[in-house]
């Protein structure tokens, strides 16, 4: 892979800046604080995105490499993957996520997994190099290989790490040593004392002893439980069949009431009855006394019938003999007879008529009255008998109503209480002749299984502490035995850890470490002219180079400076292994210590070593300039300051 072009339109103190590069070896040259770090931070920023977090620094990236004037904070780098795929990146360094660009200018950025924190990760994907293991390899600076003399030994460490796990901050010696301490500080063993495990299996057996000893009173525990639970299930039964009793009682007590209802009003209609009977009584009475004024009445209806029948006689008679006389004797005395003699028999008439209907009147208001005392007791009578009548009607739907009430709640109170009694014993309360003694002789039984059960409580009320503390050491027992079961646990994770760790050294000693000693012999051959040719990895001492006699020496014994070409080289040489991509290599002012030499050596070495890798070269000078012009090397120029 090599970065193609840089087009930096707001960052930091660059602005508006467009920087091209070529294969191989660059140097961007430029005076101290002219940008170089920055224009590094934009590559990184570009790929991986800027931090807003401060990591232990006054400022995050973003805070520091915002631009203080304007809005705009932006920029694009082109750059050309091993198969020549050419892609562009642009950031508004504002926002999460970048464009992504392919050579026919398509907008590829959703093609690529985006995590919510990172961010999109294209450049992983693509070259499966994440920004720390960027820093940790590909990027080297003038800190990282320049050491003092009291630090010489912790570079060779570095160096003795890289070569035996492949990171120069994992030790596996000290790792190996401090998983032991971890596992003894936080496990211990067998021999040790006061460490968890120890305490814990201490803690258990006691427990577990004094467990045993409160478990003799479980039997009696059990005993007074079931003895207890045995009242309480007799006592239960007893309340229910008093509280069924009870109810039965009340539904008794309710049908007396509803019969004295009923026969209150039977005797009401016992007594109307009676009513009826006197009245009839009376009727017959009073028209027995008044029987003579009965027969006196129809005697004058008689007497007015053969009146007007004797009237309607003689007038008849009167006018047959007018009618003779006019027919044959055409006398007209007759006729004034005649005259004279009607209105004597009409007087007369009239006379017995009047005389009769005084009579008539007298007996019609005898009558009447007598008519109407009839009829009052009638209406009486029939007032009554009304009453009878509906009060007979209320009494045959009192006694229907009542029956089915009683059963409605005879057969309610049964299916309430058909869980709790057996059929037998319901039939029985039910038809019991005497409630008020049944619930007497069973709240007497009750009151004697309570006072049995208090005095079950108060036994079980002895025991009860020291059952309570058995529960609280079987609650310590499982929380210990989760303790021991998490330190077993922990205990088999750092012995596969350490199995684990054992098994990858190995197989790095046998595969890796032998391919970084090989890079290291050619590259110390190389720096020291043929002086040191050899070198080797012991798990005892370290790293160990051999001298011109064959026997080894530490790599101690070197000098700073080989010891700081050595953890360089070892960093480029370990680019080879960690992606199938030929990354760029940045060297950011990190040949400012070397002498003349070990610059033409390091140089000579980067153009032998890594011809087809992409090198971009930070520095304030113009040493690497004219060493690389002196080797004839040819390399692109790039001012910052352009």
């Amino acid at each position: 892979m090599k970065i193609n072009k840089l087009k930096i339109n707001s960052y930091g103190k660059l602005k508006e800046k467009e920087v091209e590069f070529k294969e191989h070896i660059n140097i961007v040259y430029g005076k101290n604080e002219s940008g170089k770090s920055t224009l590094i931070n934009f590559i990184m920023n570009s790929f991986y995105g800027i931090s807003k977090n401060k990591n232990g620094k006054e400022y995050s990236n973003l805070e520091k490499y915002t631009p203080w004037v304007g809005d705009d904070f932006s920029g694009k780098l082109e750059y050309e993957l091993d198969n020549k795929e050419k892609f562009e990146i642009f950031r508004d360094f504002k926002k999460k996520n970048p464009k992504i660009y392919n050579s026919k200018m398509e907008d590829i950025s959703k093609q690529f997994n985006i995590d919510k924190s990172k961010g999109n990760e294209f450049f992983y994907e693509q070259t499966k190099i994440d920004e720390q293991l960027f820093l940790s390899t590909i990027l080297v600076n003038q800190e990282e290989i320049k050491l003092g003399k009291q630090d010489q030994n912790i570079l060779i460490q570095k160096i003795a790490n890289l070569v035996g796990t492949g990171d120069d901050n994992i030790s596996f010696k000290r790792t190996m040593d401090r998983i032991d301490r971890r596992k003894l500080d936080e496990i211990g063993t067998d021999r040790s004392r006061e460490k968890p495990i120890n305490i814990i299996t201490r803690e258990i057996y006691e427990l577990e002893n004094e467990k045993q000893e409160i478990e003799k009173d479980i039997d009696v525990k059990y005993e007074i439980e079931e003895n207890k639970n045995k009242l309480n299930a007799e006592i239960e039964k007893l309340e229910s069949e008093n509280k069924f009793l009870k109810e039965i009682k009340l539904i008794n007590e309710n049908e007396k009431i509803e019969k004295e209802k009923i026969n209150l009003k039977i005797n009401l209609k016992n007594e109307n009855d009676e009513k009826i009977n006197l009245i009839k009584n009376s009727i017959n009475e009073i028209n027995s006394k008044n029987e003579n004024i009965y027969e006196e009445s129809k005697k004058i209806n008689l007497e007015k019938n053969k009146l007007n029948k004797k009237i309607i006689i003689i007038f008849l008679f009167f006018i047959l003999i007018n009618v003779l006389q006019f027919i044959f004797v055409k006398n007209k005395y007759f006729n004034y007879i005649f005259l004279l003699t009607v209105p004597m028999v009409l007087f007369f008439y009239f006379i017995l008529k009047n005389k009769i209907k005084i009579k008539e009147k007298n007996t019609k208001n005898k009558l009447e009255k007598i008519e109407s005392e009839v009829n009052n007791l009638n209406n009486e009578k029939n007032l009554i008998e009304k009453n009878n009548l509906e009060l007979e009607n209320e009494i045959n739907k009192l006694k229907n109503n009542f029956n089915l009430k009683i059963n409605l709640q005879i057969e309610k109170i049964k299916n309430k209480f058909s869980n709790q009694l057996e059929l037998d014993k319901i039939n029985y309360l039910i038809n019991s002749e005497n409630n008020n003694l049944e619930i007497q002789n069973i709240e007497n039984e009750l009151n004697n299984k309570k006072i049995k059960l208090h005095t079950l409580e108060l036994d079980y009320k002895n025991i009860e502490p020291k059952l309570e503390k058995l529960s609280k050491i079987e609650e310590k027992l499982v929380n210990d035995n989760e303790k021991m079961t998490t330190l077993r646990r922990l205990e088999r994770s750092m012995n596969l850890a350490k199995e684990t760790l054992n098994k990858v050294y190995e197989e790095m000693k046998n595969t890796v470490t032998p391919k970084f000693t090989q890079e290291l012999s050619k590259t110390v051959s190389k720096i020291t002219s043929e002086k040191y040719q050899n070198v080797k990895f012991s798990d005892d001492i370290g790293l160990i180079v051999e001298v011109e006699n064959g026997s080894y020496v530490p790599i101690s014994r070197l000098s700073i400076g080989t010891i700081d070409q050595l953890y360089l080289s070892l960093r480029l040489a370990m680019v080879e292994e960690l992606s199938e991509e030929r990354m760029p290599i940045f060297l950011d002012e990190a040949f400012a210590y070397y002498d003349t030499e070990r610059l033409k050596n390091i140089l000579k070495y980067l153009d032998e070593r890594l011809k087809k890798y992409q090198i971009i070269i930070f520095t304030c000078t113009k040493r690497e300039e004219e060493v690389l012009k002196d080797l004839k090397i040819p390399f692109n120029l790039i001012n910052i300051a352009d």
